[in-house]
């Protein structure tokens, strides 16, 4: 598959080239790649910028997220450094954050941060990438990942 990381994160035409199912596809591998080892549930901390397309997006990232088995503490709408600071503070596996920064308001994005709020190696993007189509091992019941809205952050 050719290469969908840019120089920070996944871009484009929301609804379009960043569309919902790889907006979920994306998520969903991410989670697993970035679970860290752990063979308790990742937790992702999550927020977006107030485009139009950000809750249509955020809705995708939620269900690609937990469908891998992560926790999600929600965040709403916050700028990208909360995203990237709140990892370490809320000691979160991974961030995500939906923006697009100073592209163009029709476009939008997903941006990952490593734990600690640090920007993924190349070599991690494209073992999510060389991830999007693995469906295998799902979780089911009770190991489906939770989301949880975090209003004071």
């Amino acid at each position: 598959m050719a290469r969908i990381f840019g120089t920070d994160g996944v871009r484009g035409l929301a609804n379009a080239e960043l569309s919902p199912e790889l907006a979920l596809s994306v998520s969903s591998a991410a989670a697993r790649v970035l679970r860290n080892g752990s063979t308790t549930r990742p937790v992702a901390v999550l927020g977006r910028d107030p485009r139009a397309s950000g809750e249509m997006l955020e809705a995708a990232v939620v269900a690609g997220l937990t469908s891998a088995g992560a926790d999600v503490l929600r965040l709403g709408v916050l700028p990208t450094p909360a995203v990237a600071h709140l990892v370490g503070e809320l000691n979160a596996d991974f961030g995500v954050m939906i923006s697009a920064s100073h592209n163009p308001m029709p476009d939008n994005g997903i941006k990952l941060f490593a734990q600690g709020g640090h920007k993924l190696p190349d070599a991690v993007e494209d073992e999510i990438t060389a991830r999007l189509d693995d469906r295998d091992g799902r979780p089911t019941g009770a190991a489906i990942g939770r989301v949880r809205d975090v209003d004071d952050a």
